[in-house]
């Protein structure tokens, strides 16, 4: 398309674009230059009147830019000559730190007093730049509060609506984010997910065994976040099937599991982040073979006799356990049809290889119970669309 043709586009559909989204358009027309030029000016004055912040407008905009907005901010008195719309340095040092992955940094900057968590919306900028495992950190840390608003009414559950990160959306929930929250033009957190996914990475169907579309994976959190909001804990009552001694729900979690990440591997993997499995040591149902040397200190054997529970037996029954009650709370559908599975056909869990007739008839009774869940699901869209 023309550089003329795609100004004019732009420029008439400008008044309707999403604040948050004049950055993206502000950048392309700097690198049109003078081709865009009607464009760039105008993109540029509604972004110095926007209320974004000094921050977001660094990441997003060459340094050029930044100082035009920051005089333009001036001279309309919009921001004052001391800061120039920048947070002061203490802040600085923490949101620094946190671009850098340093959450023990963090830790120490807060026990100087110069600022906390809240004061310097450390929150909403871990969720909106950093990485998730940076943002489940600080979490973790427990000075900050979830429900905590910007200066631009969002609290931290509506930026990881706008980030669309299925595990950063979980992790905010799961520490007590309010999904009905509204922002100030009276938007939840879904409905801003929902505008920012197109129609057919949501009503499309996802393949059994292959990794669900992100976008439409955080719809389906957010979703089931406003239909049922438990406490975590009251999933543990479901695995009475396991029996009522550890050996058995040891088992019995590591299998599900495993079912999960074969025919879920993106909403397990999320709920396993989450719950720290990977920080537990793996429990083994095969005794029969040593494991290599560099694998010895990651597996325990579960057909050791007797059996004593120790504390990684303890630790990795409790992160299963987290895994399994994450996905009912957020993922019921998959969780359903896990559930029939493992009530039907334990054996089949851990899913070795296996070329026998019953091996695969059985799989095959597998792949329908997931073609079926994924059908109620595309149901679910299409009633829901219409």
């Amino acid at each position: 398309m023309p550089f003329f043709s795609m100004q004019r586009l732009l420029l008439d559909v400008l008044d309707d674009v999403e604040v948050d989204n004049l950055p993206l358009i502000l950048s392309v027309a700097n690198l049109c230059n003078k081709s865009c030029m009607h464009l760039l000016e105008r993109c540029l004055e509604m972004v110095v009147r926007s209320n974004l912040d000094m921050i977001t407008l660094e990441k997003a905009l060459p340094s050029d830019i930044i100082e035009q907005i920051t005089d333009s901010r001036l001279s309309l008195g919009l921001v004052s000559p001391e800061d120039k719309g920048f947070p002061n340095k203490h802040v600085r040092r923490i949101l620094r730190a946190l671009d850098s992955d340093d959450v023990c940094l963090v830790r120490m900057l807060l026990k100087e007093g110069r600022t906390n968590l809240d004061g310097a919306f450390a929150l909403h900028h871990a969720v909106e730049h950093c990485d998730s495992k940076v943002t489940m950190e600080l979490l973790d840390i427990g000075l900050a509060d979830v429900n905590h608003r910007n200066p631009r009414g969002y609290t931290v559950l509506h930026v990881a609506a706008r980030r669309r990160d299925p595990k950063i959306l979980v992790s905010v929930l799961t520490k007590g984010a309010r999904h009905s929250d509204l922002t100030f033009d009276g938007r939840k957190a879904v409905q801003i997910s929902k505008r920012l996914t197109k129609h057919g990475d949501y009503f499309g169907i996802t393949e059994e065994g292959k990794p669900s579309r992100e976008d439409r994976l955080c719809i389906k959190i957010l979703e089931q976040a406003e239909r049922r909001d438990p406490q975590l804990g009251e999933a543990s009552v479901s695995l009475a099937i396991a029996g009522d001694r550890q050996r058995g729900k040891l088992l019995y979690l590591e299998n599900r599991v495993a079912l999960m990440r074969i025919m879920f591997p993106t909403e397990a993997r999320i709920a396993m982040d989450i719950a720290q499995v990977d920080c537990t040591l793996k429990l083994t149902l095969d005794s029969g073979a040593k494991p290599p040397p560099e694998k010895e200190l990651a597996t325990i054997d579960l057909n050791e006799t007797p059996f004593h529970m120790n504390e990684e037996h303890l630790a990795r029954m409790s992160t299963l356990s987290k895994t399994v009650e994450l996905c009912k709370r957020f993922f019921p559908r998959c969780s359903n049809v896990i559930d029939k599975i493992m009530d039907d056909e334990p054996e089949l869990a851990p899913l070795q290889r296996d070329a026998s007739t019953e091996r695969t008839q059985r799989f095959g009774y597998l792949q329908d119970a997931v073609q079926k869940a994924l059908s109620e699901d595309k149901a679910s869209f299409d009633k829901s669309g219409s």
